[in-house]
């Protein structure tokens, strides 16, 4: 048991280790006494401390804390920070209606977190799709057709004639003009360009040098990505081409890899790099020769085949000395490449930092359903970059919702945390999916009408034909249809993107058959935010179905809110 020394025993302990310890006797010389003309000092009046400013202060750094944790996707955290930051003035002494500082940086809070929610809805139901970036060989092919490589310099000649002699490579490289003019253009106008893809590549390079090597594909072809996306698995061309090698999408399904409304494998740099092996392979043993392998890549096998039968040549480079058999962007293609893979062998003979290299590792996770990327990010201790950055094939915030096998990528060694929590989650936590149980003479088409979303989306999204039937009963998901976000999951609601009162009714009359409208009278005390908190709905939502543009209320006033069944404090007091 601990025991509390009280102060005059604390005392007589320090007296007898005095008594035993004698200190030193010291002559102590008085203090002259003070002039009678010689007044004390004033003393310093102590600081005047604002109650409501301590508040206010201790309430903003919460929400500060609050959007640290929206910005890596935590959301629950988000949520409880924000939460706890208008707690803070809610619980003050004198209420956060009765202060004006107190109440006005209340709505000021309330109107900045429902700003964060709308953001989050417009990421954000898990439905929206992620924003892809510009394919690298848009760029190239720009630069090659209107402002192609001058002569080469002969320093730069002699350079590459070094480099070839002391270095090996697995396909043929000529030392030639176009291909020497593409190296000084890489050392020169888009030096940032081939260094920004070396860098990106070189945490993908073991795995693709890995499949390459098991395919009996040269590995210098692995640097074909530099050209093509600059090694960004999310790269998007002009002509719909996707991912780090760029698959068309009939190519792409032809090479196995899958697309819908959820996934598209070509972003996949792992699926995507087999199907390109083995893409090469065809393209090889169809032409036996692999600078003709590498046109047919960029313009197609057919264009090729057509182009030689013309000209009755078969070596590329001789094919491609008139610019009437090919295109210029596949003219330009193969010595482009060609240059980029004599500099990424050598970096630094080139002016180059040779990048580090270092292979890409996570965990797997196999999941059931679809769950929100930012729950996957919070339960793991991740950013939501980090892990859209290790799954950059899904083109939702969400994984899909009926892929039973699907594995979802996770910082190395935050596997199993992963798997406990959904393994313990309830539903509710693991997405914000809302669905619509298909009515008599309902179709496809009406249900995507009343619920304001694309019938396209609707179809594709529940693995439909367009044109499909459904049939009464039947549960469809609905895609970016208004519901609770996942920054509102706790009991506590924050607010959330405003709706039109029409679609707002309508998309919750179809969707939800357990709402009811009731009619709040407003009392002595109460706030927007505690209305909206006691039914389990959003300020914003209480605004929108009461046609407010601020949060003052007045003794009295009526407000309709739209609940569901059981699910409101308040509503069945």
């Amino acid at each position: 048991m601990r025991r509390t020394f009280g102060l005059p025993f604390a005392v007589l302990l320090a007296s007898a280790a005095c008594s035993r310890n004698p200190a030193p006797q010291v002559a102590v010389t008085p203090r002259p006494p003070m002039p009678a003309n010689e007044a004390a000092a004033p003393a310093a009046p102590a600081p005047v401390v604002d109650p409501a400013a301590a508040l206010i202060a201790e309430a903003d750094r919460l929400y500060a804390l609050g959007e640290r944790e929206l910005s890596l996707g935590h959301l629950e955290q988000a949520r409880a920070a924000f939460d706890k930051s208008l707690d803070v003035l809610l619980d003050a002494p004198q209420g956060a209606r009765v202060d004006p500082k107190l109440r006005q940086h209340f709505d000021r809070l309330v109107d900045r977190i429902a700003a964060h929610e709308t953001l989050a809805l417009q990421k954000g139901d898990g439905f929206t799709e992620k924003a892809s970036e510009p394919a690298a060989i848009d760029q190239l092919l720009e630069v090659a057709t209107f402002a192609p490589p001058a002569a080469p310099a002969r320093v730069v000649e002699q350079t590459v004639q070094l480099d070839l002699a002391q270095t090996s490579h697995d396909i043929p490289i000529p030392l030639n003009d176009r291909v020497l003019g593409y190296v000084e253009l890489f050392q020169g106008r888009l030096r940032d360009f081939l260094a920004g893809g070396l860098q990106r590549g070189s945490k993908y390079l073991p795995m693709v040098q890995s499949v390459f090597r098991a395919e009996g594909v040269p590995l210098d072809l692995a640097y074909v990505p530099l050209i093509e996306s600059a090694f960004k698995p999310t790269a998007l061309s002009r002509a719909s081409a996707r991912g780090m090698w760029q698959f068309m999408r009939g190519t792409a399904l032809d090479h196995g890899l899958k697309q819908d409304w959820y996934i598209d494998e070509r972003a996949d740099p792992e699926k995507a790099t087999r199907a390109a092996a083995k893409y090469f392979k065809t393209l090889y043993n169809m032409f036996d020769d692999w600078h003709l392998a590498m046109a047919s890549y960029n313009g197609g096998p057919g264009r090729v085949q057509r182009a030689m039968r013309a000209s009755g040549l078969s070596d590329f480079w001789e094919l491609t000395a008139d610019d009437r058999y090919l295109p210029r962007e596949t003219r330009e293609y193969v010595p482009m490449i060609l240059a980029a893979v004599i500099i990424a062998k050598n970096p630094t003979q080139y002016g180059f930092e040779a990048p580090a290299v270092e292979a890409l590792e996570y965990d797997k996770v196999r999941v059931a359903g679809a769950i929100d990327l930012r729950r996957v990010a919070e339960w793991t201790g991740a950013s939501i970059d980090e892990i859209q950055a290790l799954n950059p094939e899904l083109r939702r915030w969400t994984t899909p919702l009926r892929y039973p096998e699907y594995e979802v990528k996770v910082p190395a060694g935050t596997g199993p945390a992963l798997s406990a929590r959904l393994t313990a989650a309830d539903a509710s936590e693991l997405s914000a999916l809302k669905f619509h149980t298909v009515r008599r003479r309902e179709s496809l088409a009406s249900i995507a009408r009343t619920l304001g979303v694309s019938r396209g989306d609707l179809a594709e999204a529940n693995g439909l034909a367009v044109k499909a039937s459904v049939r009464p009963g039947q549960r469809l998901l609905i895609p970016r249809a208004p519901s609770a976000p996942l920054l509102a999951s706790g009991p506590r609601s924050v607010p959330s993107r405003p709706e039109s009162v029409a679609a707002s009714r309508a998309a919750t009359t179809e969707a939800d058959e357990d709402v009811r409208v009731v009619t709040h009278r407003v009392k002595r005390g109460e706030t927007l935010y505690a209305i909206a908190s006691n039914y389990d709905v959003s300020v914003a939502d209480l605004r929108t179905w009461n046609r407010m543009k601020g949060n003052r209320l007045d003794i009295g006033d009526r407000l309709t809110i739209r609940v569901n069944r059981g699910g409101a404090r308040a509503a069945a007091q």
